[in-house]
């Protein structure tokens, strides 16, 4: 997600233009993947943003010399994300929503595999203080925060029934533009009018001045999009859920952005990689919708069934 911490001119215009190049290129593949309406298509997408995304956090963690089991944590994701294809692509399983839902249970065996196989990898190793539980719970952490939190936009796309092999495309679409626009809405009212810092202890860049313009993009994307195309986001349940969740999801990306800061400023790192010159990394491309993927998820389970 964007900061708009304070850069020299011709550095901003650099960054503006790698930025703009690497956004475009990304929704020329988003782009294809929507029009295929394939669902191995969108599945591929999501599934090799999260294990790419999962590299990275492996990566940032050794680079910061930090003791942790990156084979595992990689071949876990990748299993995980096999698995989740498997069973939304050819198997079927009934939701409750009259679409397709994992089976009950299936997360706790994965989050059970992630803490389990990572204790008894450390078992190899001598214990020397707290460096153990930081292994085993860096692991396990990398494995929730990023394969299972992010592939909930994959759920998003099998949870609303429908005869189409992607019923679910324009509410996945609907999250992604809530999220872009909110970290879009933050970095250009940041950047033109920001003033006052918003928690420079963690981004230096973050204003309250850009808050209050992602919150505003946030509502321009969820409400104009809903007005687009209301059948489609019929699930939503009407305007006041729409804005309700508008706001709620704005709030959620703020706080997946800060939270790979905390993350990167943790282990020392600016980007998680550098696949998209001006964005950076794919962790970098997908921190905000880790959190507003699920929660969208839950409202629709808990609150609007």
């Amino acid at each position: 997600m964007a900061d708009s911490t304070p850069t020299p001119a011709s550095s901003k215009g650099r960054t503006f233009v790698r930025r703009t190049a690497s956004t475009l290129g990304l929704w020329a593949v988003v782009g294809a993947a929507f029009a295929s309406q394939r669902a191995w298509a969108y599945f591929a997408l999501i599934a090799v943003l999260a294990i790419l995304s999962t590299i990275e956090y492996f990566s940032m963690v050794r680079a910061a010399g930090v003791k942790c089991f990156p084979r595992f944590g990689i071949l876990l994701a990748t299993v995980y994300s096999l698995a989740l294809g498997w069973f939304f692509i050819f198997h079927h399983p009934a939701g409750s929503f009259g679409g397709r839902e994992l089976p009950d249970g299936l997360d706790t065996l994965a989050i059970f595999i992630a803490t389990a196989g990572a204790f008894t990898l450390q078992l190899r190793y001598s214990i020397k203080g707290i460096e153990a539980l930081q292994a085993v719970a860096l692991n396990v952490l990398g494995f929730v925060y990023v394969a299972v939190l992010f592939h909930f936009s994959a759920r998003l796309v099998f949870v609303v029934p429908g005869d189409s092999q992607v019923p679910g495309a324009v509410l996945l679409l609907w999250v992604i533009a809530v999220t872009k626009f909110t970290d879009m809405g933050a970095y250009l009212t940041g950047t033109m009018i920001g003033r006052h810092k918003m928690i420079p202890h963690v981004s230096p860049g973050k204003t309250w001045e850009g808050f209050a313009g992602a919150l505003f993009f946030a509502q321009l994307a969820g409400c104009g999009l809903h007005a687009l195309c209301p059948q489609d986001l019929a699930i939503l349940g009407g305007w006041p859920h729409v804005i309700a969740l508008g706001f709620i999801l704005a709030l959620l990306a703020v706080v997946g952005d800060l939270a790979e800061s905390v993350l990167k400023r943790s282990l020392n790192a600016k980007d998680s990689g550098h696949m998209l010159p001006g964005i950076g990394g794919a962790l970098d491309l997908i921190d905000s919708i880790c959190f507003t993927a699920p929660a969208l998820y839950f409202y629709l389970k808990w609150v609007l069934h």
